[in-house]
């Protein structure tokens, strides 16, 4: 997602400048032209000064999966924020998970807490909480099929967005005029789904047409708080629709890569 971001932010003609712990090199993949690149951690807060230094704005796409990374991952936040304010950095826009804040997984309540700590900070903040991209359900299936099957979850739906819609999104909301101080909050959360909401198996069954993978559709019950958090719908936001590019259309555009 942070690739997509800078491509499209350079495109624009923004100066952007990229903060990793491994930034790709020269000409590596990765590397996208007309971007500066810095190596640097917010989890010790080594490199962040330099790397933030003129920034305007700053769109937060880090991930903290697992370990470390996860538990740290809210204190990461406030030490990234703590910083973009001490360079007089305006704005600070986040992705995030839709309603991470009602799942009891680990991975979703550390997102919940990152956004606590951006709703404290002092900068004008945005969460952006995206809907599951489409790799993801790309992924769960081309697990499955080296066994010969394709997995779907019993009673879940997906609404899964394109990284190029949600990264469109982040930088809109990054660059857009800010409001009026009097005229509204310092921190706002907006919600972004991709444009189409269906039963897992309807997105099985167009995966396997376009990758023309042998298996059998294997329903199965998923326990735990993310089989309840897909049962209950609340991956969905119906109300929030954005974006063009729907699965079938994305796996069109992904064929060489899947």
């Amino acid at each position: 997602m942070g690739q997509e971001v800078v491509r499209l932010a350079v495109d624009a003609g923004h100066a952007v400048a990229v903060l990793s712990r491994n930034p790709p090199g020269a000409g590596a993949a990765g590397n996208i032209r007309g971007a500066e690149y810095f190596r640097a951690d917010v989890t010790t807060g080594e490199g962040i000064s330099a790397a933030l230094a003129g920034a305007d704005v700053v769109i937060d796409c880090l991930e903290g999966r697992a370990g470390k990374a996860r538990k740290n991952f809210a204190d990461g936040g406030a030490r990234l924020l703590a910083a973009a304010q001490d360079a007089g950095t305006a704005r600070a826009v986040m992705l995030s998970i839709v309603n991470c804040d009602r799942s009891n997984s680990s991975f979703y309540r550390s997102k919940a807490a990152k956004e606590h700590a951006y709703e404290l900070s002092g900068l004008e903040t945005v969460v952006v909480r995206a809907t599951q991209f489409h790799s993801l359900l790309a992924m769960m299936f081309g697990a499955g099929s080296k066994l010969r099957i394709i997995p779907v979850v019993r009673g879940a739906r997906f609404q899964p967005v394109s990284p190029d819609d949600a990264a469109a999104v982040l930088l809109e909301t990054a660059v857009e005029p800010a409001p009026v101080p009097a005229a509204g909050p310092r921190h706002r959360v907006l919600n972004l789904g991709g444009p189409e909401s269906k039963d897992m198996v309807d997105f099985a069954r167009e995966w396997q047409r376009a990758t023309r993978a042998k298996g059998q559709l294997v329903r199965f019950p998923l326990p735990g708080a993310m089989g309840r958090y897909l049962r209950e719908g609340l991956n969905l936001v119906p109300e929030a629709r954005h974006g063009t590019e729907t699965f079938r259309g994305w796996l069109e555009n992904s064929a060489d890569s899947l």
